[in-house]
C-alpha cells in the first residue's frame, strides 16, 4: 500500500470510529425500551428527522450505482430515475408525512410500519402484521445486501484488497453499530451522513468539471457518442464477452445508433418515484418526529437535499466518461467511476473524506434496514403474534437475533462481487413500493378499505414484482419495464376492488379514520 492509500485509509477510519462513537453515546438511553430502541421514543427533530430519512433511503446507490449508470449509457435511464425519485420525495413528505404521524398516534401508538397496517384495520388475528413483516425480511435482506456490495467494491477497488473480506468486515462493522445504539444513534449519525454524501458529491462534481476543462469540453467529448446525451435515447457500448470493445484509436467503442427510449421507458423510470409511499426506512421518520407541525419544514430541507444530490450523482457519471473513457469497461465497474476520481483528482486526506461519504452512505442505509427488519419480527412477528406476554427484554433478545439473521442473508447475497448495485436496489426498491405503498396510500385516505383488501393489496403487490422481474421481464417488449410499475397497479386495483366486494369496516375503524385528521400530536 503506497502512501496516497494510507493516508485515505487513516482518514476512513478515523470515521468510522467517530460512528461507533455515536452507536456508544446513545447506548443506554436506546436500550431502555423497545420504542427508544426502534423510533428513539418519537423524538426527532426537523433536520434529523429529514436528513437522516434521505441518507437511509439513497446508501451507497446515490454514489455508486446512479453515476455508473450514467457513465454506462448516458443520461436518459439515469436521469428519468432521477426525476422520478425527486417527485417521490416531494409528493411523499407533503401528502403522506403528516397525516401518518397523527394516524399512528391515534392507532394504538404503532411504532412501526406492520404495526400500524394492523393497528389501522383492528386486527385479531395478526394476518396484515404477519405478511408485512415476512415481505420486510425478504426485501431489506435484499437491500442488506446491496449495501455490503458497496462495501466491499469501495474498499476493493480504493486499495486493492479482497472484495469478500472486505465485504465481511463491512457488514460485521455495521452490525456492531447498529446492536450498540439503536434508532436514535442511526437517526443522529444518519444526519451527519447526509452532510457528508452532499458535500461530498458536489466536490467531486465540481473538481472533475474543473479538470475536464470545464462544461463546454465534457458536453463536446459526450455527444459523440451515440444516444449518452439524449433524453428520448439510450447509449449502447460494443460488448464482446461482456466487456466493452475497444478501438484501434484506443476509444470506447458504442453502437453507431442509439437503442430506443419511448414513453413506456420514461414512465418505467419514473415509477421510481412511487417506491417512496412505501419504504419502511423513510415512512419511520414520519412515525418518529417529534411534532407533526414539524414536517414541513422537513419536506423543504428533504427535497433540497434530495434535488441537488441526484443531479450531482447524474452528472459525475457523464463527466467520468468524459474523463476516463476506458477506464471501468463492464456495467459492474462502471459502478467505481466516483470512486476513481476521487481518487486520481484529490489530495490523499481530502480523497479519504469522500469516501467516507460513500462508507456514511452504506452505513446509513444498512443499519436502517437491519433495525426496521429486526422491529418487524421481534416486536410484530414475536411480540404481536407468537408470544404476546413477551417482556421487553424478551423483545430485545429476538431483534438482535435478527440483525445477525438478516444480515447473514444479505452476506449470502452480496458474496458475488460482480453484483450490480442499481439491479440488486431495483429489485428491493420495486419490492417496498408495491407491497406497502398503495396500502399505505389508501390506509390514509380511503375510509372504504378493508382488511380483506388490504391483504389483498399486499399479496399482489409483492407476488407481481416476483412476476414481473423473473417471468415476464426476460421476454422483453412491453414486459421490459420497471415491475414496480405494473405492481402497484395491480396493488391498487385488488385494493379496491376487494374492499368494494367485502364488508365495509366498523364503525369504529372508521371513526378513528375521521379523528386521525385533526388529532394534534
Amino acid at each position: 500500500m503506497n502512501n496516497n492509500s494510507l493516508q485515505m485509509l487513516i482518514t476512513m477510519c478515523i470515521y468510522i470510529l467517530i460512528v461507533i462513537g455515536i452507536g456508544a453515546y446513545f447506548a443506554k438511553r436506546s436500550n431502555k425500551n423497545s420504542e427508544n430502541f426502534f423510533i428513539g421514543g418519537r423524538s426527532l427533530g426537523p433536520w434529523v428527522a429529514a436528513m437522516s430519512a434521505e441518507a437511509s433511503d439513497m446508501s451507497g446507490w446515490l454514489l455508486m450505482g446512479l453515476p455508473g449508470v450514467a457513465y454506462w449509457c448516458g443520461l436518459a435511464d439515469a436521469f428519468w430515475t432521477a426525476l422520478g425519485l425527486a417527485v417521490g420525495t416531494y409528493f411523499n413528505w407533503l401528502i403522506v408525512s403528516k397525516r401518518l404521524r397523527k394516524y399512528s398516534y391515534v392507532a394504538g401508538n404503532a411504532i412501526t410500519v406492520p404495526d400500524f397496517f394492523s393497528n389501522r384495520f383492528k386486527e385479531k388475528k395478526k394476518i396484515i402484521m404477519t405478511i408485512a413483516s415476512l415481505f420486510i425480511l425478504i426485501f431489506f435482506s435484499v437491500y442488506a445486501g446491496s449495501c455490503f456490495v458497496t462495501c466491499g467494491k469501495l474498499f476493493n477497488s480504493m486499495f486493492g484488497f479482497d472484495y469478500k473480506a472486505m465485504m465481511l468486515v463491512g457488514a460485521l462493522f455495521v452490525i456492531t453499530y447498529t446492536f450498540l445504539g439503536g434508532f436514535l444513534a442511526e437517526s443522529v449519525s444518519d444526519f451527519m451522513q447526509a452532510i457528508l454524501m452532499i458535500f461530498a458529491l458536489v466536490v467531486v462534481l465540481f473538481v472533475g468539471t474543473t479538470a475536464a476543462g470545464g462544461i463546454d469540453t465534457v458536453m463536446a467529448n459526450i455527444k459523440e457518442i451515440p444516444g449518452f446525451t439524449q433524453f428520448f435515447g439510450l447509449a449502447q457500448p460494443t460488448l464482446e464477452n461482456g466487456v466493452q470493445a475497444i478501438s484501434e484509436a484506443g476509444a470506447p467503442m458504442f453502437e453507431p445508433v442509439a437503442a430506443d427510449y419511448g414513453f413506456l421507458s420514461v414512465v418505467s423510470m419514473m415509477a421510481w418515484g412511487l417506491g417512496y409511499f412505501g419504504m419502511p426506512q423513510v415512512l419511520l421518520r414520519f412515525i418518529a418526529i417529534r411534532k407533526a407541525d414539524e414536517l414541513k419544514r422537513s419536506r423543504r430541507i428533504a427535497t433540497i437535499w434530495c434535488v441537488i444530490s441526484l443531479a450531482a450523482a447524474v452528472a459525475i457519471g457523464m463527466i467520468g466518461r468524459s474523463l476516463y473513457p476506458t477506464a471501468l469497461l463492464t456495467k459492474a465497474d462502471a459502478e467505481s467511476i466516483f470512486v476513481l476520481m476521487s481518487q486520481t483528482l484529490l489530495h490523499p486526506l481530502f480523497a479519504g473524506v469522500i469516501m467516507a461519504g460513500i462508507l456514511a452512505a452504506t452505513i446509513s442505509s444498512s443499519d436502517s434496514y437491519l433495525l426496521i427488519a429486526a422491529s418487524a419480527i421481534s416486536k410484530n412477528l414475536y411480540q404481536g403474534v407468537i408470544k404476546k406476554d413477551a417482556t421487553d427484554k424478551q423483545v430485545m433478545t429476538v431483534s438482535r437475533i435478527t440483525l445477525l439473521a438478516v444480515a447473514l442473508i444479505g452476506i449470502i447475497i452480496a458474496l458475488d462481487e460482480n453484483s450490480v448495485i442499481f439491479g440488486i436496489v431495483s429489485f428491493a426498491w420495486a419490492g417496498f413500493g408495491a407491497t406497502f405503498g398503495p396500502l399505505m396510500l389508501f390506509s390514509l385516505f380511503w375510509k372504504r378499505i378493508n382488511r380483506a383488501g388490504a391483504i389483498a393489496g399486499m399479496l399482489s403487490g409483492g407476488l407481481t414484482v416476483f412476476i414481473w422481474k423473473l417471468v415476464l421481464n426476460p421476454l422483453g417488449g412491453v414486459f421490459a419495464i420497471y415491475e414496480l410499475l405494473p405492481a402497484f397497479i395491480v396493488s391498487c386495483i385488488f385494493i379496491v376492488v376487494v374492499s368494494l366486494l367485502t364488508k365495509e369496516p366498523s364503525a369504529e375503524i372508521q371513526e378513528e379514520f375521521e379523528l386521525a385528521k385533526t388529532v394534534e400530536c
